[in-house]
């Protein structure tokens, strides 16, 4: 029975990274901050099909993946999951609550978007967010409105790069200055007028995942990785976790959608032996979303 990554899971507000095997399911194994990890790519890198409320099913081609893709779907596993996504306005009828957040990744990186309710912060985690606060919870296109309304009013994207939030996340303002950014960007959302009537509107509630991430002394980010390998290994102490990266104490920095479709093995001796590149200061080496 082969176990398969599928990248970071944030089960409890911790990291840990999950693994699927066909049959058995779904597990995870924890993170520690501080711990030594050595890993290698075994065999090769496979799709894990769909998942879709809690559920996987399996890719039916068990297809390949090229090693550099950031998502560990074949294009038709993609495509279906993409049907099921909030993101594709199909679920107009969707009678869950969701809620809209206001995130800040750091200065001048700020996005609104929507969640399900009953996925509570796990979106914020997810997204590598640094502070945030609730902005109102509705009905799922009311949401949506609101979303779109407030992206135009506070001229905020849809979509950060995770390179430019890497980029930025060991030279952070103080958690005050953070939770004060929130705070005005969330005054200035309240006082728009537009919000659908459906939206309850929310207070400002500042949460700061500077401590769940440990970014307080976090190294410069110096090499990413682009690309696992079958045979390649990581190595190295796990200083910090944000969203889907892993950031090293010697500066390397892991977006673990790479590692998801892959067999992963312990590797104690090793070295790090798979392709990096190096991370400018104040950006990353690349801005397709991945890098």
């Amino acid at each position: 029975m082969t176990w398969r990554c599928t990248g970071i899971r944030w089960s409890g507000g911790r990291p840990a990274v999950g693994w699927v095997a066909d049959g058995r399911g779904e597990r995870t194994s924890p993170l520690l901050y501080g711990a030594a990890l050595a890993f290698a790519a075994r065999g090769e890198r496979s799709c894990l099909g769909v998942r879709r409320a809690g559920k996987r099913t399996p890719c039916p081609a068990g297809a390949a993946v090229p090693a550099a893709a950031g998502n560990a779907q074949c294009p038709e596993c993609a495509r279906l999951d993409r049907s099921f996504s909030v993101a594709a306005d199909t679920r107009a009828g969707d009678p869950r609550p969701y809620r809209v957040y206001l995130a800040w990744f750091g200065p001048g990186l700020v996005k609104v978007g929507i969640t399900a309710e009953e996925r509570g912060a796990a979106r914020l985690l997810e997204q590598g967010a640094v502070a945030w606060s609730w902005l109102g919870r509705g009905p799922l296109m009311a949401g949506r409105r609101t979303e779109e309304l407030l992206r135009a009013a506070l001229g905020v994207p849809d979509r950060i790069p995770y390179a430019r939030k890497r980029a930025v996340r060991s030279r952070l303002p103080a958690a005050a200055d953070r939770a004060g950014a929130v705070a005005a960007l969330h005054a200035e959302a309240a006082a728009l007028e537009g919000w659908p009537q459906s939206l309850e509107r929310l207070p400002c509630e500042v949460v700061d995942h500077g401590t769940v991430f440990a970014l307080d002394g976090l190294p410069d980010p110096a090499r990413v990785v682009t690309a696992m390998a079958s045979g390649g290994a990581i190595a190295g102490r796990l200083a910090a976790a944000a969203g889907p990266d892993l950031h090293f104490s010697d500066g390397l920095v892991l977006d673990t959608r790479l590692l998801a479709g892959w067999e992963l093995v312990a590797a104690a001796g090793r070295t790090t032996d798979v392709p990096v590149a190096a991370v400018p200061s104040g950006g990353g080496a690349r801005q397709d979303g991945l890098f």
